[in-house]
Protein backbone atom coordinates (compact mmCIF):
# COMPACT_ATOMS: atom_id res chain seq x y z
CA UNK A 1 0.00 0.00 0.00
CA UNK A 2 0.99 3.68 -0.87
CA UNK A 3 -0.01 6.58 1.11
CA UNK A 4 0.31 10.18 -0.97
CA UNK A 5 -0.31 13.20 1.21
CA UNK A 6 -0.55 16.73 -0.11
CA UNK A 7 0.65 19.85 0.68
CA UNK A 8 1.03 23.47 -0.28
CA UNK A 9 -2.33 24.75 -1.53
CA UNK A 10 -3.49 27.94 -0.82
CA UNK A 11 -5.42 31.48 -1.62
CA UNK A 12 -2.89 33.62 -3.67
CA UNK A 13 -3.35 36.43 -6.61
CA UNK A 14 -3.09 36.43 -10.15
CA UNK A 15 0.79 36.13 -11.30
CA UNK A 16 1.36 34.80 -7.74
CA UNK A 17 3.52 31.49 -6.92
CA UNK A 18 2.91 28.37 -4.95
CA UNK A 19 4.91 24.98 -4.94
CA UNK A 20 2.89 21.95 -4.15
CA UNK A 21 4.55 18.64 -2.45
CA UNK A 22 3.30 15.23 -2.62
CA UNK A 23 5.07 13.10 0.18
CA UNK A 24 4.85 9.30 -0.59
CA UNK A 25 4.95 6.85 1.86
CA UNK A 26 4.61 2.85 2.47
CA UNK A 27 5.44 0.89 -0.76
CA UNK A 28 6.53 3.34 -2.90
CA UNK A 29 9.13 0.80 -4.86
CA UNK A 30 5.91 0.29 -7.06
CA UNK A 31 5.19 3.80 -8.01
CA UNK A 32 7.45 4.19 -11.41
CA UNK A 33 5.73 7.24 -11.66
CA UNK A 34 3.66 10.00 -9.81
CA UNK A 35 2.16 13.40 -10.83
CA UNK A 36 -0.92 15.71 -10.61
CA UNK A 37 -4.13 15.74 -11.19
CA UNK A 38 -6.83 18.98 -11.01
CA UNK A 39 -10.40 18.98 -11.28
CA UNK A 40 -11.99 23.07 -10.80
CA UNK A 41 -15.53 23.93 -9.92
CA UNK A 42 -17.85 22.57 -12.65
CA UNK A 43 -14.92 21.06 -14.90
CA UNK A 44 -13.66 17.28 -15.96
CA UNK A 45 -10.59 16.09 -14.27
CA UNK A 46 -7.55 16.88 -15.92
CA UNK A 47 -4.12 15.38 -15.74
CA UNK A 48 -2.10 18.24 -15.22
CA UNK A 49 1.72 16.93 -14.84
CA UNK A 50 3.78 13.58 -14.68
CA UNK A 51 7.31 12.62 -14.14
CA UNK A 52 9.01 9.32 -14.36
CA UNK A 53 10.97 7.74 -11.46
CA UNK A 54 13.96 8.77 -12.43
CA UNK A 55 12.67 12.39 -13.19
CA UNK A 56 13.84 11.91 -16.42
CA UNK A 57 10.81 11.94 -18.11
CA UNK A 58 7.90 14.56 -17.60
CA UNK A 59 5.07 15.68 -18.89
CA UNK A 60 3.18 18.82 -18.43
CA UNK A 61 -0.29 19.53 -20.37
CA UNK A 62 -0.78 22.18 -22.67
CA UNK A 63 -2.98 24.14 -20.27
CA UNK A 64 0.13 24.74 -17.41
CA UNK A 65 3.02 24.29 -19.89
CA UNK A 66 6.07 26.76 -19.53
CA UNK A 67 4.20 27.43 -16.23
CA UNK A 68 4.22 24.58 -14.09
CA UNK A 69 7.33 22.75 -13.18
CA UNK A 70 7.52 19.10 -12.01
CA UNK A 71 10.29 17.97 -9.85
CA UNK A 72 11.09 14.71 -7.87
CA UNK A 73 13.51 13.89 -4.79
CA UNK A 74 13.59 10.08 -4.34
CA UNK A 75 15.62 10.45 -1.16
CA UNK A 76 12.58 12.23 0.30
CA UNK A 77 9.94 10.29 -1.74
CA UNK A 78 8.44 13.37 -2.65
CA UNK A 79 7.38 15.04 -5.96
CA UNK A 80 6.74 18.66 -6.38
CA UNK A 81 4.70 20.82 -8.23
CA UNK A 82 6.20 24.18 -9.00
CA UNK A 83 3.15 27.15 -10.20
CA UNK A 84 4.72 30.21 -11.37
CA UNK A 85 2.05 33.19 -13.15
CA UNK A 86 -0.69 31.55 -11.56
CA UNK A 87 -4.05 32.45 -12.91
CA UNK A 88 -8.11 32.33 -12.19
CA UNK A 89 -8.31 29.26 -14.83
CA UNK A 90 -5.73 27.48 -11.78
CA UNK A 91 -8.37 27.26 -9.37
CA UNK A 92 -8.78 23.79 -8.38
CA UNK A 93 -8.09 20.95 -5.95
CA UNK A 94 -4.97 19.31 -6.72
CA UNK A 95 -4.41 15.87 -5.94
CA UNK A 96 -0.85 13.96 -6.28
CA UNK A 97 -1.17 10.55 -7.83
CA UNK A 98 0.90 7.36 -8.26
CA UNK A 99 1.26 4.10 -11.03
CA UNK A 100 3.65 1.74 -12.21
CA UNK A 101 3.41 3.24 -15.76
CA UNK A 102 2.40 6.24 -17.69
CA UNK A 103 -0.75 4.35 -19.53
CA UNK A 104 -2.20 3.89 -15.60
CA UNK A 105 -0.91 7.38 -14.42
CA UNK A 106 -2.99 8.90 -16.78
CA UNK A 107 -5.55 6.74 -17.01
CA UNK A 108 -6.44 5.01 -13.78
CA UNK A 109 -3.41 5.88 -10.96
CA UNK A 110 -3.17 3.32 -8.71
CA UNK A 111 -3.01 5.68 -5.75
CA UNK A 112 -4.68 9.09 -4.73
CA UNK A 113 -3.87 11.79 -2.45
CA UNK A 114 -6.79 12.94 -0.42
CA UNK A 115 -6.30 16.98 -2.57
CA UNK A 116 -5.03 20.34 -1.77
CA UNK A 117 -6.87 23.40 -2.66
CA UNK A 118 -5.42 26.19 -5.09
CA UNK A 119 -7.49 29.30 -5.36
CA UNK A 120 -5.96 32.13 -7.51
CA UNK A 121 -7.94 34.98 -7.40
CA UNK A 122 -7.97 38.01 -9.59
Amino acid sequence: QVTLAESGGGMVQVGASLRLSCAASGRTASMSVMGWFRQGPEKEREFVSGISSSGTSTYAGDSVKGRFTISRDNTKNTVYLQMNSLKPEDTALYYCAAAGNWYRLRNTPEYWGQGTQVTVAS
